[in-house]
C-alpha cells in the first residue's frame, strides 16, 4: 500500500537556513522510497511554485493568524492526503492525521527574544497540539522540553541524517573573502550570532585560552542576530593585542564554510540549546573536533567524539579549547571518535522511522499516542 503524503516544502523557498536543510535533505530520502507518495505545499504567494507542489490559498502571513484558531480545513487544497506532515512547526488545518516537526523548544522556552512571526507560529503549534496533532523532534532532550512545554506525551523522537558531503576539493589557500588563516591554529564558530548560540562565552572563553596560546585565532562566521551587541561588548572586554585575533566574516557561502571546517583546529558549538546540531556533523564529517556545551541536543549529536562542558562554565570551556589546540594525541582521538559519531546517522534511517509514524497515524486516524 502506498500512502501519500502532503509534506511543508515552504521552508525550500527562500534562503536556505538550517531547518530549510533538514527539510530538503528530508524530502529527498522520503522521496526514494516506494511505499510514499510525497506531494509538497507550500503556504507562500510569492514563492515560485513547480509540480507536484501545491499551494495553499492564504499568505503566509495570514496563515499564521487564521491557523491559531478555528478555521475551515484544507484537505482538498491539501490532495486528501492520508497523512499531513508540517515540517516547520506549523500544520494547516485538516481532518486528516497530522504530524509537526519541533527542531528545538527555544522560542517556546523564550518568546522575547522571538521575533513577531515566530510568536504566531508558536500559537498555532499550541493550538495543532492541543487539537491533537502528532509531533516529531530531532533530539531526546527536544521531545522531553515539548513534551513539558505543549503538554502532550505525543511527542516522539527521530534522528536526522548527516550533512550530504560535497566531494569537491577545498584548496590550502582560503577564499578570498578570508583573510589569511593558514599562519596560526584556528577556533571556528559558524551560527547566526543569537543568544542561543551563546557567544560572548565563548568569546570569553577564547581570551583565557589566547593568553595562554600566543597565535591561535577565534573565527566567527554568521550573520547578525539578537546578541550581536553582547558579542562585540565581550570582544571589547578582551586584551587589544588578543581581539585582533578575534576574526568576523560575517555570512559566509557554502565554499567557504567548507574551507573553514576543514582547516579549523575546532569547531566551538558553546549553544545553550540545540535541537540537532548540522554543524557537529559537518565538522567531525571533515576531521574537525567539537568542542560544545551540553546543552540540549549536543550529547547525544555529539555522542563520546567531543568535549563537552556546561553552556555558561567559561573556565570549562576555555579548558576544553586549550586542551584541543595544544594536544595533539587528543585531537587525533576526537577525529577518530568523530568519523564513527558520524556513521550512526543516515537519511535512509530516518526516511524509513518517519514512514512507520505516517503508516500509524494513517491506520489509527492519528490517535494513538
Amino acid at each position: 500500500m502506498t500512502l501519500t503524503v502532503a509534506i511543508d516544502a515552504g521552508p525550500l523557498h527562500g534562503p536556505r537556513t538550517g531547518i530549510g536543510n533538514a527539510v530538503a535533505w528530508t524530502i529527498d530520502a522520503l522521496r526514494s522510497r516506494t511505499d510514499l507518495d510525497v506531494t509538497p505545499y507550500v503556504t507562500s504567494m510569492r514563492a515560485r511554485v513547480r509540480p507536484p507542489e501545491r499551494r495553499l490559498p492564504v499568505p503566509a502571513a495570514a496563515a499564521l493568524e487564521l491557523w491559531a484558531h478555528r478555521s475551515p480545513p484544507y484537505d482538498r487544497w491539501l490532495g486528501n492526503p492520508d497523512v499531513v506532515h508540517g515540517t516547520n512547526y506549523v500544520l494547516p488545518p485538516t481532518r486528516c492525521p497530522r504530524l509537526v516537526s519541533v527542531y528545538d523548544c527555544w522560542f517556546l522556552d523564550h518568546p522575547a527574544d522571538a521575533l513577531p512571526d515566530v510568536r504566531r507560529a508558536a500559537a498555532v503549534l499550541r493550538r495543532a497540539t492541543a487539537d491533537g496533532a502528532h509531533v516529531v523532534t530531532s533530539s531526546d532532550a527536544t521531545t522531553r522540553r515539548a513534551r513539558e512545554l505543549l503538554d502532550t506525551d505525543r511527542v516522539r523522537t527521530i534522528l536526522l541524517g548527516p550533512p550530504p558531503i560535497d566531494p569537491t576539493p577545498v584548496a590550502d589557500t582560503p577564499p578570498s573573502t578570508l583573510p589569511d588563516l593558514t599562519s596560526a591554529p584556528f577556533i571556528l564558530s559558524i551560527g547566526t550570532l543569537e543568544r542561543r548560540k551563546n557567544l560572548p562565552t565563548l568569546v570569553t572563553s577564547f581570551g583565557r585560552v589566547a593568553r595562554e596560546h600566543a597565535t591561535v585565532k577565534l573565527v566567527m562566521a554568521g550573520a547578525v542576530g539578537n546578541d550581536a551587541d553582547a558579542v562585540n561588548r565581550a570582544i571589547a572586554r578582551l586584551d587589544p593585542a588578543i581581539a585582533e585575533r578575534v576574526v568576523r566574516t560575517g555570512p559566509v557561502d557554502d565554499l567557504t564554510k567548507r574551507w573553514l571546517l576543514q582547516h579549523a583546529r575546532a569547531l566551538a558549538y558553546p549553544s545553550l540549546d540545540e535541537g540537532f546540531g548540522f554543524p557537529i556533523l559537518e565538522a567531525q564529517t571533515v576531521g574537525t573536533p567539537v568542542v560544545a556545551s551540553t546543552a540540549g541536543s549536543i550529547p547525544q549529536i555529539a555522542g563520546a567524539a567531543a568535549l563537552l562542558s556546561p553552556a555558561l562554565d567559561t573556565e570549562a570551556l576555555a579548558a576544553n579549547l586549550y586542551w584541543i589546540v595544544s594536544n595533539d594525541e587528543m585531537h587525533a582521538k576526537l577525529v577518530r571518535r568523530g568519523h564513527a559519531n558520524v556513521a550512526r546517522f543516515s537519511w535512509a534511517l530516518t526516511a524509513r522511522q518517519l514512514t512507520d509514524v505516517y503508516a500509524e497515524l494513517a491506520a489509527t486516524g492519528g490517535q494513538s499516542a
